[in-house]
Formats: structure tokens, C-alpha cells, sequence
């Protein structure tokens, strides 16, 4: 087999890969709970890849109070765009397992690296904007206060905590980065590759 070429493991690989991509459609991406004392049982907001799930008007009405613009699917070019690029992700990784050229999948795993980085970077934005840009004349205003929810973990926002965290489509996207990263590694012999000095 010529060096350039990739073993059939990893062209197993890329074909859970593909799989992973096409099953990332049908379940929530990414979620964001909150827990407040007069919600107990918690509201949670479920992003897909091509909608807003979840309590969404519930948690549209709360935003009113405090001057955050409510959310709706359908003011996010995101929500468009997603599926197409998760659907080209696993076409891409199905015409790899054809290709079988190492640095082929070497340059889809930098660009799927690139991607999530330029995803995290919009999700951050997006958090930013409907945490800071609030209405002036909202029923309730705190001084110097601003409800921008965490990228991923905790923070407390007035009586809320808010849990930012991967869903299910979140761990499958990320399982598809690391089985990539492995079939880089092991193509490239980089578990094993020495200097020789």
C-alpha cells in the first residue's frame, strides 16, 4: 500500500465520522439552562442546527422585563446555513474513505478545526450582543448590569445560573474532531515517530 494512501480502519473511521455529521441534524446541537428559584423544575434553550428549541417563550418573556431582544430562528443566518455545512461535512467524509489520501483527510480535519474555532468565535458574538444591547426603557434596570450568557460552563446572571453545555450534537460533533485527529495521528505514524538525531 503506497504511504499516501489510508488503511481501511480509517476509512472505517470516516464513515462514523460521516454518520456522526448526519446525526448532529437531529438532535440539539448546544443548551442553556437556567435555574431560578421561582422556576425550580428550570428552563433550558436547545439550539438545533436549524432552529431555537426549548422554553423559548418562556425565556422571551423574561427577556422583556430586563431590555434583551427576544429570540426567534429565524434572525439567525446560522440556523440556514448549518445544515448544509454539516450535510457537505459528510459527503466530504464519505468521498475521503474513496479518496484514501492521508493528507486529503489532514486538510479536512484543519478545516473542520478552523470552523469550530469561527463557530465559537459567532456563538460568543451572539452572546455578547443579547447580553449587552438592551432596551433603555425595560421594566427592569440594573445599573452596569449586562446578562451575556457563559461561551460553555456557569455564571450567575441576578437570581438565574445559567449552565451553558454541549447536547447531544455537541458530543457527536466533537467526537467527529477527535476520531479525525486520531486518524491524523495514526496515518501519519505520529504515535510512534521518533527523531533520529
Amino acid at each position: 500500500m503506497e504511504k499516501s494512501k489510508i488503511s481501511i480502519v480509517s476509512k472505517a473511521i470516516l464513515l462514523i465520522v460521516a454518520i456522526l455529521f448526519v446525526g448532529s441534524l437531529f438532535v440539539p446541537m448546544w443548551q442553556i439552562e437556567l435555574e431560578a428559584p421561582q422556576y425550580p423544575e428550570g428552563l433550558v434553550l436547545k439550539l438545533h442546527a436549524n432552529k431555537i428549541g426549548g422554553d423559548v417563550e418562556i425565556i422571551n418573556g423574561l427577556n422583556h422585563y430586563i431590555g434583551m431582544a427576544t429570540l426567534h430562528t429565524e434572525n439567525f443566518f446560522e440556523f440556514t446555513a448549518l445544515p448544509y455545512i454539516f450535510g457537505g461535512f459528510a459527503v466530504i467524509s464519505l468521498l475521503l474513505i474513496f479518496l484514501a489520501k492521508r493528507k486529503a483527510v489532514l486538510a479536512f480535519f484543519i478545516t473542520y478545526i478552523l470552523f469550530v474555532v469561527l463557530a465559537a468565535i459567532d456563538f460568543y458574538r451572539w452572546n455578547y450582543e443579547y447580553g449587552h444591547n438592551l432596551d433603555p426603557n425595560a421594566a427592569i434596570k440594573v445599573p452596569g448590569m449586562a446578562y451575556q450568557p457563559p461561551l460553555i460552563g456557569y455564571k450567575q446572571l441576578l437570581n438565574f445560573g445559567a449552565y451553558s453545555i454541549p447536547d447531544i450534537g455537541g458530543w457527536f460533533l466533537t467526537a467527529c474532531g477527535l476520531l479525525l485527529f486520531f486518524i491524523v495521528f495514526k496515518e501519519y505514524n505520529l504515535f510512534t515517530k521518533k527523531k533520529i538525531s
